[in-house]
């Protein structure tokens, strides 16, 4: 039997039917199994395919001063970047009247163009930028083109409003901000980059102040952006902690002003000023005439110099010379003795600043008129041992316990290397040994604390992210000298500080104090520069500041004279901001004379 065409087509069209069918078939039981029993998983696989997860920075923490002035703070800011792909398929929608959350315009005109020139023209005016400029960053193929940093929020609000979601996206980020506008900076120091502590107190406390960073799961759309209302784990960032200085703002603004003043005057070429409490070794004011301001690159290239810097203390030594006398019973306070200008000793010769005839001083007539004679005289039967031992006592070659970084201990030499002259000379601050401003600071305030040498601290408080107590631990108190001897030595301090009461004047109080003038190395390395410097207690009679102010090549060159009416002025001011009671009057001074 001969098939027809029709017949041919007839079978063909069943044959292409039942496939057909086959397949739907297939499609169906797959779909059923899907729906009644993959559902879930299908679902599952479809969701994470499209979840994202971002990270929620923290915030670094804060740095006050004791009274919670706020020095340092991070400021939330926003990195604006763009999907170029997205912006390559942007197109505006047009304002109906009806969608204002999602349409886009321009002055209540429609955008005007598609891709980087519409999200240009968008995006320009709020970000400050030039269109032209801005169209060439938003071209390309990558997902991520950084278009501005620290960005404001309100800036970031502004973009929000422009419906660009998924195309211009934002990073929450921070910048660190510091009201010290130069005074503290050095001390405060700075972040980098990354908002990591790299100097100063920033660095000191970095393991209190970072924070822990969060995170946010959620879906995304086509173009990248969250779909709303599909966050299913979120964990909060935790903000840095608190850290709290010793340091007072108002007294800081002061002492800067102060020595800035005095550095006009004579014409140093930096002076440095530093306030800690006697009974506690903290430190209320510590300046120093740079005007780095926090977080800028000089900051956190140079540190305090009154933390780092060291030099010969000169006079101010003899204290320590004095109360090693008194202290191993060598001499007392009214010993007498007859000084001349000159005198020789081992075949080294020493003189006194100035020539004068023979005195008759007692150990405090030697203190009080700062003879380097005297000195050397006084100390015949001192040990060598014992002149060192007394120096380290004082805490000189060893850590404040402050911990600063760049800190110096300053330097003390083994006595067995001391030379024939350097033997006598560090009797009077010069040669053997070096300090930095910070601890000849506690030397007055161990001898003012009757005779217990505090640990110096600049941290009062400070707490991490989760609110641990990290507060450094200061030195414990260590008695340098008996109390009887500290008394002695304050009121031989008290005699020296009244040859300069034409000027230093802290009315109603008195003050005990020493000063010294030391020749240090110049920029040839030759001894062509000098120190001069001057420490006080105050009140003498009731202490409850230290007070060092050091200048570096002033005119008019001894400390007495140049740092010493410095100290006045920032006594004055103490006394006056914490209503110090007045100092009762002065009685049964010691001889100086004889």
């Amino acid at each position: 039997m001969r098939r027809t065409r029709g017949d041919i087509f007839r079978r063909r069209a069943l044959v292409v039917g039942v496939i057909l069918a086959l397949i739907a078939s297939a499609c169906v039981v797959k779909l059923s199994y899907i729906q009644l029993f993959s559902a879930s998983s299908t679902a599952q696989a479809a969701t994470a395919s499209r979840m994202a997860t971002r990270v929620l920075q923290a915030q670094r923490g804060t740095i006050v001063d004791t009274n919670g002035v706020v020095l340092a703070q991070s400021v939330e800011s926003y990195t604006v970047y763009a999907d170029q792909v997205a912006v390559e398929g942007f197109k505006p929608v047009k304002c109906t009247g009806k969608n204002a959350s999602t349409c886009h315009q321009i002055d209540g005109k429609p955008v005007g163009a598609t891709g980087a020139a519409a999200v240009a023209k968008l995006l320009a005016p709020v970000l400050g930028m030039n269109t032209m400029e801005l169209g060439g960053k938003l071209v390309g193929t990558s997902r991520y083109v950084v278009l501005k940093k620290n960005v404001v929020p309100a800036v970031k609000r502004q973009i929000d409003n422009l419906h660009l979601s998924g195309v211009i996206n934002y990073e929450l980020t921070s910048n660190r901000e510091y009201s010290d506008n130069g005074l503290l900076g050095t001390v405060l120091g700075g972040v980098d980059a990354e908002g990591t502590g790299v100097a100063g107190i920033e660095k000191m406390t970095n393991a209190s102040l970072v924070g822990k960073d969060g995170s946010v799961s959620y879906q995304r759309g086509a173009n990248g952006q969250e779909i709303p209302g599909t966050r299913v784990a979120a964990k909060d960032p935790v903000n840095g902690g608190t850290v709290k200085l010793t340091i007072d703002w108002d007294v800081q603004w002061y002492v800067k002003k102060a020595l800035k003043d005095a550095q006009a005057k004579t014409g140093s070429a930096w002076g440095i000023a530093v306030v800690q409490r006697v009974k506690d070794g903290r430190i209320v004011a510590i300046a120093d005439t740079d005007d780095y301001a926090a977080g800028s690159d000089e900051a956190k290239m140079n540190a305090s110099k009154a933390i780092t810097s060291v030099f010969e203390p000169g006079s101010t030594g003899k204290l320590i010379t004095a109360a090693g006398l008194l202290q191993e019973g060598i001499h007392k306070p009214t010993d007498r003795f007859q000084v001349p200008y000159q005198i020789e000793v081992n075949n080294q010769t020493y003189h006194d600043s100035h020539e004068h005839g023979l005195e008759n001083l007692t150990l405090a007539g030697i203190l009080k008129e700062s003879s380097n004679v005297g000195t050397v005289m006084a100390s015949s039967n001192y040990s060598v041992k014992k002149r060192y031992e007394y120096i380290s006592k004082f805490g000189i070659g060893q850590s404040t316990g402050l911990n600063f970084p760049g800190e110096s201990s300053g330097t003390l030499t083994p006595y067995q290397s001391w030379d024939l002259r350097t033997r006598n000379t560090v009797l009077f601050g010069q040669g053997g040994y070096s300090a930095s401003a910070l601890q000849m600071t506690n030397v007055v305030a161990t001898i003012a604390n009757k005779g217990v040498r505090c640990g110096q601290s600049i941290i009062e408080s400070s707490t991490d992210a989760e609110g641990n107590d990290t507060t450094p631990k200061t030195n414990e108190p260590v008695r340098v000298i008996d109390e009887g001897v500290a008394s002695e030595l304050m009121d031989m301090m008290e005699s020296m500080a009244s040859q300069y009461s034409g000027l230093i004047k802290v009315k109603g109080y008195r003050i005990a104090g020493k000063s010294g003038t030391a020749q240090v190395a110049g920029a040839t390395g030759a001894l062509t520069s000098h120190i001069g410097d001057f420490i006080a207690a105050i009140p003498a009679d009731d202490p409850q500041f230290v007070i060092t102010v050091v200048l570096k090549d002033p005119a008019g060159v001894y400390g007495g004279v140049t740092a010493g009416p410095v100290v006045g002025t920032i006594g004055e001011f103490l006394m006056q901001k914490y209503e110090v009671p007045a100092s009762s009057q002065r009685k049964n001074a010691i001889p100086t004379e004889w």
